[in-house]
This record gives structure tokens, sequence and C-alpha cells, in this order.
């Protein structure tokens, strides 16, 4: 549903300023959904389990760039590493991918879809109409989860 943070981006100075002046997890309640995003991103990809409160590096710190964070990040971006887990991915019983065509996101997830088509990787994807949220609960009720009851199964059962 509506992939994200498939490539690498740098973060807008406004963003990174709102992110620097996060001290406590209800700060980051209060930040806009796309900030929230990045935080949760650094959360995943630049953990810092000495870095109170909340435990996570930026890509820059008092306006200067952290080259070690922007590795992180570049490292985990799917777009950038998809060519090293061809034979992974293969494995997969089922990959399905949806987005809306309004929504940002929708040039990633194109690449990524063709990049598995590149490599000859069986692969869902749709574009449906609508924006990054809309209509999330009618695509998961008759989209994401008929595709999880068809596709998740145990090793011996997929055959």
């Amino acid at each position: 549903m509506s992939p994200c943070c498939l490539s690498v981006r740098t973060l807008d100075p406004e963003v990174q300023k709102a992110l620097e002046a996060v001290k406590t997890p209800e700060d980051s309640a209060k930040l806009p959904f796309f900030t929230r995003a990045q935080l949760a991103t650094a959360a995943a990809w630049s953990p810092d389990p000495k870095n109170p409160p909340l435990y996570l590096d930026l890509p820059a710190k008092d306006g200067a760039p952290q080259p070690e964070v922007i590795a992180k990040w570049a490292a985990n971006a799917p777009l950038a590493f998809v060519d090293q887990y061809i034979g992974n991915l293969r494995e997969y019983h089922a990959i399905a991918m949806d987005v809306g065509d309004q929504d940002n996101l929708r040039v990633d997830a194109g690449k990524l879809h063709d990049a598995l088509d590149s490599y000859g990787i069986a692969n869902s994807f749709e574009i449906y109409k609508g924006t990054h949220t809309s209509a999330v609960a009618d695509r998961f009720q008759n989209h994401v989860l008929p595709f999880f009851s068809r596709n998740l199964c145990a090793k011996k059962s997929c055959q």
C-alpha cells in the first residue's frame, strides 16, 4: 500500500529543523504526517541507543550534514539495494504493490515495479484513482487482506 521511502532523499531544511526541535515523544505527535514519517525513517534506518530521548540520529545535526547517517539512509533505500537481493526476492510466493494516481510515491513505486520486472520477478502493481490516503479501509479490506489470504502459506502448502 503506497510504499514509502523507496529512494534516497535529502530532507528539506525546514523539515530537518522541525525534527531537530523534537525533544519528547509528545513533541513528535504534534508534527505533520510527512515530518513524522521522516522521524520514523530515522528510528528505523539510523537508530542510536545512546542518543536519548528518541534514540535516533538525523541526517543533519545543528544544520550540518552527518555523512555517516546519510550513508545509512542511502543503504536502506530499497531502490538503492534491490539489485543486491534479487535471489531473495525470487523466493517470495507473491509480491504486490498499489499506489494512488495522485500519490507523490507513485513514481518510486513504479520504479520498484520496473526493477522487479526487469529481473523477471512476478509482481502485481496497481495504480488506483486517489491520493496516499484515499480509501485506505477499502484498499485494505478488498485488496490487501484477500492478497494475503491467497498468498500467505507455510512453505510446503505453497506448492
